[in-house]
């Protein structure tokens, strides 16, 4: 940061941020914008001496430091009306980084929150590495930015109303949208927007508000896109009404990514009513119609010869031999005592509730393009690429999205799109059919770990963890086509994954020499990058090992984490949720407490979860032939730094549990002859409503840091392991495969060739 200074701290502001001036600019416009200059990745912490990569520094440093270069192309514009106008360059998926954005611009501007108005940025190559929504990184690298920018707009509105009536900047005040000044002048930022624009752009310094003058940051808000989301107000991508875009579906393979043989009725299917256009392409047959309802009696018509497909005839069973035949050694056994596992994670999806949709409208000399996209830079990159069009031909517009967990890093149904509606002369609404997301889309690996604590007395001599894993497609890089391309490469994707790895993954507590080491094999799988990606495998691993040391040692299972955690805020965690959840409480026989701890993006979090995993009965009844576990009680504890949104960071923990339990118990894909049984959602089991727990508190530490943590994932890990370290109590067994229900086929497979029928609601209602 060129020209950064280091005043007094004010009194009561523990931030960093608080005691700099920070530059940026007043661009040249109509109407006032500014923007950041570059800051300074303020994370990496060279003091701390520790072997671990992770406390110096970690993937959401570099994922920050990586985007730093173009923070002053995001702007915050003031408009004549007197409302805020800010594209987010990053997307939104139902995480609440809308509302955050918002609140830290009416906080540094000093405006209601409701005159913020924030959008999502289309593609915007320019800005290379600041345009991917992952790794819970979005807050963690806009923060300031976004702080700068409308800290810069706030001064010029005081100086353009200091100019018009004459008087010192210091005697002005803004607030609530409205620049006061003495005599009880005031003028709202309406009327001081043109006057407050640049003619040139202008290179300005700035101070940011102290922490004890907040009003808005730190308060609990309400989603700004609530009601329009529970009245049918927001809009989707298949919500926009663009000229011309019909339904279209794709009649996909029986067996994961197959090839389109040949076709026997292509005439009698375009005959059918209501549909415009069919056309082989590249991963299946495309249908348009006037509805989709049409679309799907027409792919189900379909009569399709279909080529082998990347894991014909593959199983759950052959790929789990493949894994452990990838798998690195543990070394040598050691000499002292130790307990040791191996741990199995089958295929889960990443299917979200919006089903995976795209528009385009491709013409001969440019192509637009509608959809929700974590990485538009490369899509927009990608599609350019495969249209053969200059990047200034191609507009990719990124909407909100219904879900994501990773699935949106990748943009597969956008490709699609453009390739029918390149193929066709006509432009295309495409989207998924349910069955499809979960047998031909995007799934997270089916993994081993092995994990090794060896022990002497009361002391952890050593860590050992060896994870292997399908391949994990991690091809969207770092949001732009150079690292994309990178991970493509025969030998830069190992790379690639064993960064992405090695500075994701920590080690919180004192355990010696420890080292934690990735495998990764076969490439005959659509993966990706599911919610919290590594981590919740790895960490389930590493806390049923320290329940079994803890067993060893004869020690209770929270002390021994309280004693062999190395920082003071991560007991505080662990402490707070074992007092809140009453850890140690005298339970039936068949139920138990689970506690679990994760660390990651500096942030910590820890569960405390009960478990009945008694026979099911008349109070506890079997729901649809399969019984429990059933998680009756939780407590999350988390430690993020500075919480902009309290309620949304509730909102997310929850989430994160929901995502934790369905991960241990019942959420996976069964794979069979090279495709996946499951369907739907009335088959695929992720966490239903009667495994919630009715006893539900989310505690959000006090701040103690001044600035944000990675938070969006924080919790997945640390719910799944709870809860797999609650079963292994409860039944007096460590569960070592996952989900604990996998073995359990409590549904009839609907068939794997076209056409596939319809479930009456979608499966919504059934249980495993």
């Amino acid at each position: 940061m060129t020209g950064a200074d280091h005043p007094a701290r004010p009194e009561g502001d523990s931030s960093p941020l608080a005691r700099r001036r920070f530059l940026g600019y007043v661009l040249a416009a109509p109407t006032l914008i500014a923007a950041a200059e570059l800051v300074p990745a303020s994370r990496a912490r060279a003091d701390i001496p520790s072997p671990e990569i992770t406390e110096l520094i970690d993937l959401n440093d570099v994922m920050t430091a990586a985007a730093l270069p173009t923070s002053g192309l995001i702007t915050v514009q003031v408009n004549e009306d007197g409302t805020v106008s800010f594209a987010l360059p990053r997307a939104e998926v139902g995480q609440g980084i809308t509302t955050s954005s918002a609140m830290v611009i009416a906080e540094e501007l000093g405006v209601p929150l409701e005159r913020v108005h924030v959008t999502l940025a289309d593609a915007r190559p320019e800005l290379l590495f600041n345009q991917l929504t992952g790794g819970s990184n979005t807050t963690f690298s806009t923060y300031t930015p976004i702080r700068v920018a409308a800290a810069i707009a706030r001064d010029r509105l005081l100086q353009a109303a200091a100019g018009r009536w004459g008087t010192p900047v210091t005697d002005l005040s803004l607030a609530a949208g409205v620049v006061t000044g003495p005599g009880n002048r005031t003028a709202d930022i309406a009327s001081l927007s043109r006057i407050a624009a640049g003619e040139r752009t202008t290179q300005v310094a700035v101070r940011l508000k102290a922490r004890d003058q907040f009003r808005v940051i730190g308060q609990p808000h309400n989603r700004v896109d609530a009601l329009a989301a529970v009245t049918g107000g927001k809009k989707f991508t298949l919500d926009l009404d663009v000229p011309d875009a019909m339904p279209t579906m794709v009649c996909r393979p029986p067996t994961i990514n197959g090839k389109v043989g040949s076709v026997s009725n292509l005439p009698a299917i375009r005959a059918m009513p209501g549909v415009s256009d069919v056309v082989v392409i590249s991963t299946g047959v495309a249908v348009r119609a006037v509805t989709f309802g049409q679309c799907i009696e027409a792919v189900r018509a379909l009569k399709v010869s279909w080529k082998s497909g990347s894991a014909e005839g593959k199983s759950d069973e052959s790929v789990r031999e493949e894994l452990h035949s990838a798998e690195l050694p543990l070394g040598l056994p050691p000499l002292t005592p130790s307990v040791e596992g191996r741990f199995t994670f089958h295929f889960r999806s990443n299917s979200a509730l919006e089903p995976n949709c795209a528009i385009a409208d491709v013409r001969p000399d440019r192509a637009e393009i509608w959809s929700s996209l974590k990485a538009p830079i490369v899509a927009k990159e990608a599609i350019a690429a495969k249209l053969g069009l200059p990047l200034r031909s191609v507009t990719v517009h990124v909407t909100e999205g219904g879900g994501s967990f990773g699935r949106k890093l990748f943009f597969d149904a956008a490709l699609e799109a453009v390739e029918v509606s390149k193929k066709i002369g006509k432009p295309v609404k495409l989207m998924w059919h349910r069955a499809d997301d979960a047998r031909q889309g995007r799934t997270h690996p089916m993994a081993t770990s092995r994990a090794r604590i060896a022990y002497l007395g009361n002391t952890v001599v050593s860590y050992t963890q060896r994870h292997t894993s399908v391949s994990t497609d991690l091809s969207h890089g770092l949001g732009e086509i150079f690292t994309a391309l990178a991970a493509r490469l025969p030998v830069g994707d190992i790379g690639f994954s064993q960064t992405f790895f090695q500075l994701s993954q920590s080690m919180p507590y004192d355990f010696g020499a420890n080292s934690r080491l990735l495998s990764e094999t076969d490439k005959g799988f659509n993966t990706g990058s599911m919610r919290n990606v590594y981590s919740p495998d790895v960490t389930c691993a590493r806390e049923l090992l320290i329940d079994q040391l803890a067993a060893r040692m004869g020690k209770d299972p929270y002390r021994l984490r309280h004693d062999f955690l190395r920082e003071d805020r991560s007991r505080a965690v662990l402490d707070k949720v074992a007092d809140v959840g009453d850890w140690g409480r005298s339970l039936p026989a068949g139920v138990a407490q689970g506690i679990a701890f994760h660390s990651e993006y500096h942030a910590v979090s820890a569960v405390l979860v009960e478990l009945d995993c008694r026979p099911q009965t008349v109070d506890r009844p079997i729901r649809d032939g399969v019984g429990g576990p059933r998680v009756t009680k939780a407590v999350i504890a988390v430690d993020v730094g500075l919480t902009v949104n309290p309620r949304g960071l509730e909102a997310q923990m929850m989430g994160c549990l929901m995502d934790g339990i369905a991960l241990a118990l019942t959420s996976s894909l069964h794979l069979r002859d090279g495709h996946f049984l499951e369907a739907s959602w009335d088959n695929y089991f992720y966490t239903r409503q009667w495994n919630t727990p009715p006893e539900l508190q989310i505690i959000v530490m006090p701040d103690t840091s001044g600035e944000p943590g990675g938070a969006g994932e924080l919790g997945v890990a640390a719910s799944m392991a709870a809860v797999a370290c609650a079963y292994g109590r409860a039944t007096k067994a460590m569960p070592t495969v996952f989900p604990i229900n996998h073995a359990t086929l409590s549904f009839t497979p609907k068939p794997t060739v076209p056409p596939i029928p319809a479930s009456p609601t979608d499966g919504l209602d059934h249980v495993r």
